[in-house]
């Protein structure tokens, strides 16, 4: 299978295979693009692959999954590509200029704006080149955002705004790693109003899972603590992926 790597605004594929090592890829990376193993750091999700594992080990790993490449030592040709870049925000009567990520998505440039600007993002519509960015999880860069593009921002009516639906049950299925409880399938029932954090301490008060700390994927994305699995999308049926570890986020 093929997946992608991204550095820097930069994003080339390789063939995989599932049985891989995380290391094995890393040597493909420095044959390909000249980065020595020593430093490359590859991440999915905010979550560090480890070199003595495979990619079997990482279920949220499949075909044309983005992982992240984070270097010591870039190689000029990379070195030209900048992920960092600074974008125009458009209000009706004012503009307010944002530095953003390409890999930031719809939503984590909402909520920058709401940062700077106080606007509530349950208002917020964006525009880019006269087409909405309608998917909150798309990447800016997959809606071509680059450097002085401009955004524009629509607001709605409070009025307007649609109500919360009510709450509804979930059955769930928790992945985890094969180092973590043999690779178990946890059936969970949960409301969709429940906090991904809910999901933890219920699966730590049946015993299931010792008292620690654990990152969840759901469809190849980390899922906060705090947030619903309403604000995530999690359907019924939907399995949620559990790993050991902490993530520190930056920026």
């Amino acid at each position: 299978m093929k997946v992608i790597i991204v550095m820097k605004g930069c994003e080339f594929s390789i063939d995989v295979r599932p049985q891989e090592h995380i290391l094995e890829i890393k040597n493909k990376i420095q044959h390909s693009h000249g980065i020595p193993v020593s430093s490359q750091t590859l991440t999915v999700c905010d979550w560090e692959l480890i070199d003595g594992l495979d990619l079997d080990d990482y279920p949220l790993i499949s075909e044309g999954t983005k992982i992240y490449l984070s270097a010591k030592h870039t190689p000029l040709a990379l070195q030209q590509h900048d992920c960092k870049v600074k974008i125009t925000v458009k209000f009706t009567a004012r503009k307010v200029d944002i530095e953003v990520d390409k890999t930031d998505t719809v939503r984590s440039l909402k909520e920058k704006i709401h940062i700077v600007d106080g606007t509530p993002i349950k208002r917020m519509t964006l525009f880019f080149s006269g087409s909405e960015m309608e998917d909150e999880y798309r990447s800016l860069t997959e809606y071509g955002i680059a450097e002085f593009s401009e955004i524009i921002v629509f607001l709605k009516n409070m009025s307007r705004v649609v109500a919360e639906p009510p709450s509804r049950r979930l059955d769930l299925v928790v992945q985890t790693s094969s180092s973590l409880l043999n690779a178990a399938k946890i059936p969970v029932e949960m409301n969709d109003t429940n906090t991904v954090n809910e999901v933890g301490k219920l699966l730590q008060e049946r015993n299931i899972l010792p008292c620690d700390d654990y990152i969840f994927i759901h469809k190849q994305r980390l899922m906060r603590d705090n947030c619903s699995l309403r604000w995530h999308g999690v359907q019924n049926g939907d399995y949620l992926y559990i790993f050991k570890g902490t993530v520190n986020r930056c920026g």
